[in-house]
């Protein structure tokens, strides 16, 4: 590939390839594939897969097992002589016992005596759970098999919905239950269980739905759409469907910094194999030419295309990584090499192909500003809040030469007359440290219903008719975990000048669902100046109407038993209308353009101060959404006996979002 291969040539210092099949003949060597033969490959999994004791295996992390090798084979790969791929065999088929032959190699155990101990699960917590698995798939049997971008969104916005509240759950019974622990592998097999997925079938090159620059943060959201079938193993394999013998090549691989891999030129990887690693209870060792590095090795010969998703840290959850699916590659090259262990690997350098749109290039570019914040090209200011975020927000024009928006007071939150009729008596909890998950004693956690509104990461986790925040009079702590909105936001946004919208809002990191995103800051108003002669009013560009009517949706988990309820669940409950005016005074907020489609929505949020609640509106993200990606929400339409409407003809623009469901106009 030109511009992409120079410099990515073989190390000096390695094996070279001839060495490497320099051994005893390949025919000694029995290449076994561990899974049932249209069963995801699994390397190395303990005998119940990466799950907790009391959950049992689901697709794809059950299925018979391939015989393990014999003691001693392969011991003298890297120094014996060897015969040329093409002699390889088809993989022997499964016992016909149907046994699980890797059971009797069970891994020893490595947690604490305490993780051993069967957990003994409360009544409620299992009404609980049977009563989140009450819900209809909505999904036909040929959607399973093969996507598209608006069923990958759906079974995402799912699986997260459902993960949140089996979260939200455990963190209400964190001190004398297990039940829920490790929400996201406990989402995903509901989800398989009543058949929510899509794109089941494997395929090679470009999978249904997906988009280049998706993000996702758990390896179970890449299995549920079918981009990656293996929850642990890195490389994921297919048998060519011409080829008579069944031989697998490679579909995808993950890297996600487990292996040495070179992953830092955004057109070059290179991967190494897998295996060999050392765990505690047993050494490092020579990797072996079976399982996923066999299957790369015959895609090099195929030359078939694999997908690459490449992981990071989250830089906001440090403990977690975020995935980047970056397109198709193909495997131009493999040799073998020490590693920093001593031990033989195997590696493989693949090459992007041209003409895809930047994934991780733009990750790339985006670690390079938060190092040097100059060098982000078309910079006019560094930090728009001058200081009054806690986090900069770089103001960036690529477009044209206009050097700013119009002037504006920066405020990071708004503002109330002291008269407004909003404006309620209200008092605080009485928590000493910071308010538990579960506390019924806690007056902030009964005003939301008994649950906090958020879990442990901070993320939303189901929308509300309101959410009562701790406020000023409350004792706990300031970063208790129940004060999202009044600790502000923790991403890095940019406001860029757009195409043809204007001003616009994005962000430099990956945002996961239910993020707080910002307040919408600025000044109450008791109503809309109408357009007067040469005066433009409030300018509906800046103003934030609760009043107004919102394409409906839903975002939280349902269930059948609850189908009634949730038509409400979601449904604001605000005292009386509010409406905040931005123009003069605001924040990151007025620069979020509309879309029909959005990516962000809002949520009312009260809390108190000097013993008066006051109503807020926060925005939270509806998805996961990409670095760099334009952040939007549903501006609403005028009701008919509103003074707003009175111009809606006037006040009618031309809506620019691009999306398939868009409306045309907005207001």
């Amino acid at each position: 590939m030109e511009g992409g291969v120079a410099g990515n040539t073989v190390p000096p210092n390695s094996f070279d390839k001839s060495k490497v099949l320099d051994v005893k003949p390949l025919r000694s060597l029995l290449p076994v594939f561990p899974e049932a033969p249209n069963g995801p490959p699994f390397l190395c999994a303990p005998p119940n897969g990466p799950f907790p004791t009391g959950f049992s295996p689901f697709f794809p992390f059950s299925g018979p097992q391939g015989t393990p090798l014999a003691p001693g084979l392969n011991q003298n790969l890297f120094n014996s002589t060897a015969m040329p791929i093409r002699s390889f065999r088809a993989e022997p088929p499964p016992a016909s016992n149907g046994e699980n032959v890797q059971s009797s190699n069970k891994r020893k155990s490595v947690g604490p005596s305490s993780v051993k101990k069967k957990v003994k699960r409360s009544n409620d917590s299992e009404l609980a759970l049977a009563a989140l698995t009450n819900f209809k798939p909505g999904i036909i049997a040929a959607e399973k098999d093969d996507g598209n971008r608006e069923l990958v969104e759906n079974v995402l916005m799912r699986f997260e919905a459902l993960r949140r509240k089996l979260s939200q759950m455990e963190d209400a019974k964190e001190s004398h239950s297990g039940i829920f622990k490790r929400a996201n592998l406990k989402a995903g097999n509901i989800m398989f269980t009543k058949g929510v997925r899509t794109n089941g079938k494997k395929r090679i090159g470009v999978v249904p739905g997906v988009e280049i620059g998706d993000i996702f943060f758990f390896r179970m959201e890449l299995i549920l759409i079918g981009l990656h079938s293996q929850s642990m193993a890195g490389i994921d394999f297919m048998p060519m469907k011409a080829d008579i013998e069944g031989e697998r090549v490679a579909i995808s691989i993950v890297s996600s910094g487990g292996y040495e891999d070179d992953a830092e030129d955004p057109d070059v990887l290179v991967y190494t194999g897998q295996g060999g690693n050392a765990s505690a209870d047993k050494e490092a060792s020579d990797q072996k030419l079976v399982r996923g590095n066999l299957a790369l090795e015959r895609s090099l010969h195929r030359a078939n295309e694999v997908r690459v998703i490449r992981g990071f840290k989250d830089a906001t959850h440090q403990t977690s990584k975020v995935y980047v699916y970056d397109g198709l590659y193909k495997v131009q090259e493999s040799w073998m090499e020490k590693g920093k262990t001593g031990c033989n690997m195997f590696k493989y350098k693949l090459v992007r192909l041209p003409g895809q749109t930047g994934a991780f290039s733009t990750w790339k570019s985006i670690r390079k500003w938060k190092e040097d914040p100059s060098s982000r090209d078309g910079l006019i200011l560094p930090d728009l809040t001058s200081g009054a975020e806690s986090i900069p927000v770089s103001l960036v024009n690529e477009v044209d030469d206009e050097k700013g928006p119009a002037y504006f007071t920066y405020v990071s939150t708004v503002k109330y007359p002291k008269s407004f009729k909003l404006v309620q008596p209200s008092y605080g909890c009485n928590c000493r440290d910071a308010c538990q998950a579960g506390n019924s004693n806690c007056s902030c956690i009964q005003k939301n219903g008994g649950d906090f509104p958020y879990i442990t990461t901070g993320i939303l986790a189901c929308r509300m008719p309101m959410i009562f925040e701790c406020g000023s009079s409350c004792p706990c702590f300031r970063n208790c975990k129940n004060r999202v909105l009044q600790t502000g936001f923790k991403v890095h946004f940019e406001v860029f000048k757009t195409r043809d919208k204007g001003w616009g809002l994005r962000s430099w990191d990956p945002i996961r669902a239910g993020t707080f995103i910002c307040e919408y800051a600025g000044e109450v108003i008791e109503k809309i100046k109408e357009k007067a002669d040469g005066d433009d009013g409030e300018n509906n560009d800046y103003v934030f109407n609760t009043n107004r009517v919102y394409e409906s949706f839903k975002w939280n988990h349902e269930t059948e038993s609850a189908e009634e309820r949730s038509d409400t669940s979601e449904k604001f409950d605000i005292p009386s209308p509010l409406i905040i005016s931005s123009k003069n005074s605001g924040n990151i907020a007025r620069f979020m353009n509309h879309s029909c489609s959005p990516n962000v929505f809002w949520q009312p949020i009260m809390f108190e101060h000097n013993n008066e609640a006051f109503l807020h509106i926060a925005f939270f993200a509806k998805k996961h959404i990409p670095p760099m990606t334009e952040l939007t929400y549903d501006y609403g339409i005028p009701q008919s006996d509103e003074t707003e409407s009175n111009n809606m003809e006037h006040g009618k623009k031309k809506c620019l979002c691009g999306s398939l469901k868009c409306r045309g106009y907005f207001y």
